[in-house]
């Protein structure tokens, strides 16, 4: 399936459903009916999202650097600007069905710009650029055989405008005499098609597969407190700050360094990808799991508080969200770059994969972390 198909078809159905959960706001079911149909769109949501984010990956990959760092960005900040609606609507005392439209009526609008973005995209001469470097060399191929064949190229920009028709006629001739050499060379002109053939998944997977381990680790990481054991922190000033504590100390804070942790990367980008510190320094975060199941976590029955101060939590969390938004986009922005530019669309497609997978075991490690709490 085409890249075009799959990211501006995935778009439409996106919309399309959450069109559909927006009007069933507005609708009076059953309440197990209305559950279920939700369950049902979030699935199908999810679903082309996950093929969205995968083709997407793959597509940034074909661009410089600093365009990946740029992409996981966007991501920080739709997180972000989640947290900031959790909390508007939390101060607005609006009702929950004006809440619930609100919400569902936002992604409509998102999702609708982001599909005519991505339908201008092809206008661009940049995107063109990149995004048709591989069919541009097919079409190339024959030029740069021939230049192997004859060991000599014919800059016929250079020449343009400047030269008579006796001379076109002499560069004609050549070129004839050089395609006749190319024919009579067989062998030569499937090595160099075999030397643009693009790599096995696993042959890519062998270049990348460091990084691979560190966005795994990462998401397994922050998801397996994040937010399952998070959002029962209690706050120690009672009143009318515990309203909002959750919202700010929590999803706002995460959410917001998280994002911070993702943009440096365009400006700071260490350790290298060769080091070997990266992965080490990956792994380190793994001592944030302790130090948030040790805050004031209500609904205990194992282990004791040894962080109750408010300021204590949200100086963990934003370390805590730093880290994972900047490692994230390391392993993100560094796997493309240790592949050929041609294998650079596999690179980001694998390492969604591995993206998705840190997800799901973060997420599965979160249930015996809360019961251990």
């Amino acid at each position: 399936i085409s890249e075009a198909v799959r990211v501006a078809g995935s778009l439409v159905f996106i919309l399309l459903f959450f069109i559909l959960t927006a009007v069933l706001v507005k609708v009076d079911m059953d309440p197990d009916v209305f559950f279920s149909v939700t369950m049902a769109t979030i699935w199908f949501i999810n679903s082309f999202g996950a093929i969205l984010q995968g083709s997407l990956f793959g597509l940034v990959g074909l661009l410089p650097q600093k365009y990946s760092a740029v992409f996981m960005s966007g991501q920080g900040l739709a997180g972000t600007f989640a947290a900031v609606a959790m909390l508007a609507s939390t101060a607005s005392d609006v009702d929950s069905k004006s809440a619930a439209l609100g919400y569902f009526i936002t992604p409509c609008l998102g999702t609708l710009i982001t599909l005519f973005s991505y339908l201008l995209l092809p206008r661009l001469v940049f995107a063109q650029y990149y995004l048709n470097r591989s069919s541009k060399y097919e079409e190339g191929t024959t030029d740069k055989l021939l230049s192997v064949a004859d060991g000599t190229t014919v800059e016929t920009e250079k020449l343009n405008g400047h030269i008579d028709g006796s001379v076109t006629d002499v560069a004609a001739e050549t070129r004839r005499q050089v395609e006749a050499k190319v024919e009579t060379s067989p062998s030569r002109t499937r090595q160099a098609d075999n030397s643009q053939d693009k790599a096995s998944v696993m042959e890519v997977f062998k270049k990348v597969r460091v990084m691979a381990f560190c966005v795994t680790f990462v998401f397994t990481v922050t998801l397996s407190v994040f937010p399952a054991i998070t959002v029962d922190v209690k706050t120690s000033f009672p009143g009318k700050w515990e309203r909002y504590f959750i919202s700010v100390c929590c999803f706002l804070v995460f959410n917001i360094n998280d994002w911070f942790g993702r943009s440096i990367t365009s400006v700071i980008q260490w350790p290298p990808k060769e080091s070997r510190l990266f992965p080490v320094l990956v792994v380190l975060r793994v001592v944030f799991i302790p130090l948030l199941m040790l805050c004031n976590v209500q609904k205990r029955s194992h282990l004791p508080i040894f962080f109750t101060h408010d300021a204590v939590f949200t100086v963990i969390m934003a370390l805590f969200s730093v880290s994972s938004g900047y490692f994230v986009c390391l392993s993100m922005s560094y796997a493309p770059q240790m592949v050929e530019p041609k294998d650079a669309e596999t690179a980001g497609a694998l390492m969604t994969f591995f993206l998705a997978l840190g997800l799901s075991i973060g997420a599965a490690l979160s249930f015996p972390l809360r019961k251990l709490v």
